[in-house]
């Protein structure tokens, strides 16, 4: 009688091709190495031209300066003695307030001129001649209209954010093909369901970088703005540490206002990928 033979048993690993630590390591090389050498070559360039310059700090000093302001960024002394943390937190609560306004009128606004020929081209000879215009020149407007600093950095922030929000959203609903509508039209389909079914997730990806354009813009205009109409917020912080000849507290609010930035837009784009209609 012929005894059966069993195979013997194969682990895992052993049907797996082997890989090696180059191969495990290669990933986390490409994405941390080349960034790395950046900021290492940033600050080594940093670090010569302060060596040349008799009044700009260099990175050491800078970070050392960087740990005492993070050291208590919330303390209060005053309207004219406040912590880091008080000055960043104001400074994004009006840019979310007027890019939250902008957003409010100008994505109906794109839907609606991307959607109707006669509203397009009667608005277009204002939304052409207006674009152009500096936002800083809109505060003088807003300091008259408004008679307070606080809502003339908002309107500055509104007016700034708003054009490229109008403009990528009527871009998208202006590209969404005809056939789509022709369809629609057959199937008679109310203009709500036409929004909320065709062109919604058709202009998703326009309407997404009209907004990351416009944080940017908002973003940049509040630390100029605020420069101007004095009280709370980044800018304010920056213009009264160059009056004290605070250098390197400007080179932490220049780092910062980057940081928060990239912040921002990284936000942005997670939030694109997370309702991507394509994905």
């Amino acid at each position: 009688m012929n005894a059966s033979v069993t195979p013997p048993l194969q682990t895992p690993s052993a049907q797996l091709p082997t890989r090696t630590l180059a191969t495990l390591l290669r990933p986390l090389f490409k994405a941390c190495v080349p960034p790395l050498l950046g900021i290492a070559l940033f600050l080594f360039v940093w670090s010569l031209i302060a060596a040349k310059s008799t009044g700009l700090p260099g990175p050491l000093s800078t970070g050392q300066a960087a740990l005492l302001l993070f050291a208590d960024p919330f303390y209060d002394n005053g309207p004219n003695d406040m912590g880091i943390g008080w000055n960043i937190l104001n400074s994004l609560g009006r840019v979310g307030v007027g890019f939250g306004l902008a957003a409010l009128v100008g994505i109906p606004l794109g839907f609606a001129i991307g959607r109707f020929a006669f509203l397009a081209s009667m608005l277009s000879p204002i939304i052409s001649l207006l674009r152009p215009v500096s936002p800083l020149v809109w505060l003088p407007i807003g300091l008259l209209v408004f008679e307070a600093a606080g809502p003339a950095s908002i309107w500055v922030i509104f007016i700034s954010a708003i054009w490229p929000i109008i403009l990528n959203t009527a871009a998208g609903v202006a590209s969404v093909p005809q056939d789509y509508l022709n369809v629609a039209r057959v199937l008679k389909l109310s203009e709500f369901k036409v929004l909320t079914r065709i062109l919604f997730p058709a202009v998703l990806p326009h309407l997404m970088t009209g907004i990351r354009l416009a944080i940017g813009v908002a973003w940049l205009v509040i630390v100029a703005a605020e420069m101007l109409t004095g009280g709370i917020g980044l800018g304010f912080w920056v213009w009264d540490e160059w009056n004290n000849l605070n250098v390197e507290h400007i080179l932490i609010a220049i780092i910062i206002v980057g940081l928060v930035g990239l912040v921002l837009e990284q936000s942005l784009v997670w939030l694109a990928k997370r309702f991507d209609y394509a994905s």
